[in-house]
């Protein structure tokens, strides 16, 4: 089982929740691949995969929000190998949750949102002494389901805030990732691109008016993986993080869609880093990871966050190895 970790991962959605613009605008949530030997290619077959995080932050007040995402994945490691590297398919709903901390009216209410599912292609080579190197391209189709809401308070009001903004138009994802995955080792660095469409508009007029237009920054994502299996543990050190490319825009591009009462803040260099530790075990049928990281390094106009994952990874279907021809019997006689 050891080979399912060379799986592509959980691709997902930030879950960043703020009231100005001074966030990381990442819709690849950071830390979701991390764990995973993203660079070396996947055995054929198809791959079920269920990745779970919760980001609390750290001493919130009341009034404050905590978020989570869950990601079902689905990984094709198709037979089709162009110039020795195999082509990998797959696609992913992801789900965003807010749990508001306060049960004040002007407290956010709880809630849920479907998200942008992504859709993308991977292509990885074995280049041999168990080193490999994958490039990833795909999108985050938020036109299609992406979100078109408003946060809420208890009391029912509407905040001038959208949930995620981000999720304005489509985004674009780009990766490279190279893995080593000899003895027992899944030594792993992956990096990843946003990119947007921008200034981005939500699509039309919804119950709440519209909310745009926006700009959005590029950004990139850096997730670092060192673990090494004992038997069917697995147990190692993990680091993830995210940064702002274009930071010096306005959230909004268009003064005139600037809601009453919201300042029309810079985007910002925002950025952080966290570090942790993870443990795994194969079960055989199916193996799970968990692993916990606390910001260690973060730009002024970032939060300080601890964040637990979970993941379920599960073979669903691998080619039937081709049966050999009996010897013949040979009679003397």
């Amino acid at each position: 089982m050891s080979k399912n970790w060379l799986v592509a991962g959980a691709l997902a959605l930030t879950a960043s929740m703020t009231a100005t613009a001074s966030y990381a605008q990442t819709t690849t949530v950071p830390g979701e691949t991390v764990g995973l030997a993203v660079g070396a290619p996947l055995p054929e077959g198809v791959y079920g995969i269920n990745t779970f995080t919760y980001r609390g932050r750290d001493n919130s007040p009341v009034g404050s929000v905590d978020t989570a995402v869950n990601v079902p994945a689905l990984v094709w490691s198709t037979p089709f190998v162009p110039f020795g590297g195999r082509v990998e398919l797959l696609v992913a709903p992801p789900t965003v949750f807010v749990f508001g901390k306060g049960n004040r009216g002007g407290d956010v209410r709880d809630l849920s949102i479907n998200v942008g599912t992504f859709v993308g292609g991977i292509w990885a080579f074995d280049l041999g002494g168990n080193f490999g190197v994958s490039v990833l391209f795909g999108a985050y189709l938020n036109e299609l389901n992406g979100d078109r809401g408003v946060i809420r308070n208890n009391a029912g009001a509407t905040l001038p805030t959208p949930v995620l903004t981000q999720l304005a138009s489509n985004t674009y994802r780009a990766g490279l990732a190279g893995s080593y995955t000899g003895d027992g080792w899944n030594a792993t660095a992956n990096l990843t691109l946003n990119f947007y469409d921008g200034p981005a508009t939500f699509s039309g007029n919804n119950a709440f008016g519209t909310r745009g237009p926006f700009n959005i920054s590029d950004s990139l994502n850096l997730e670092l993986t060192a673990t090494k299996k004992f038997g069917k543990f697995e147990i190692g050190a993990i680091g993830y993080g995210t940064v702002n490319l274009q930071g010096d825009k306005f959230l909004y591009a268009d003064a005139a869609t600037i809601p009453v009462g919201v300042t029309n803040s810079r985007i910002g260099r925002g950025g952080r880093f966290l570090l942790g530790g993870l443990i795994g075990y194969d079960f055989g049928l199916f193996t799970t990871q968990a692993y916990v990281a606390r910001t260690v390094a973060r730009t002024s106009d970032q939060i300080d966050t601890t964040e637990g994952w979970f993941r379920v990874v599960v073979p669903l279907y691998s080619p039937t190895p081709a049966v050999a021809s009996a010897a013949p019997i040979i009679r003397k006689y």
